[in-house]
């Protein structure tokens, strides 16, 4: 018997239906949304998209992250800006792949501590960890 990779703190649960033309919904009914894809994809657009979701997931987690490594280094994040820019493409052999760039701002704070931290949050955020190795994500500060 294997020791499993994460000790469990919490589980989220969503279930969806119909694709990227369909309808997505959590089990506690916080998050319900009708998915369309982007016009850029040859969609209708006007509807949330996948990629919108995880954007908004990474920003966040991202931004606890931060906060957590400034606090250790005593370091005030508290007006810190996490923007998360998720594009979607092709990648070889028909498939499709994601790439990241997640763009960190903390106002009063100079730029090199502020990347510092950036990269510091980057190793222990849980959304770097699942995709790294996986998708490219680069971080940019200011």
């Amino acid at each position: 018997m294997t020791t499993p990779l994460v000790k469990p703190l919490y589980t989220a649960r969503a279930t969806a239906t119909g694709g990227r033309s369909g309808h997505a919904v959590t089990d506690d009914g916080q998050v319900d949304v009708h998915l369309k894809p982007p016009k850029e994809m040859g969609g209708p657009g006007g509807g949330t998209n996948p990629e919108q979701l995880f954007a908004a997931g990474y920003a966040a987690c991202f931004q606890s992250a931060l906060g957590a490594v400034g606090r250790r280094q005593g370091v005030n994040t508290e007006d810190s800006l996490v923007e998360a820019d998720v594009t979607i493409g092709t990648i070889g052999g028909g498939g499709y792949g994601l790439a990241v760039t997640l763009k960190v701002s903390i106002p009063g704070v100079p730029a090199d501590t502020t990347a510092a931290l950036a990269e510091a949050a980057h190793q222990v955020c849980p959304y770097s960890n699942a995709t790294r190795g996986n998708i490219e994500v680069t971080l940019e500060s200011n």
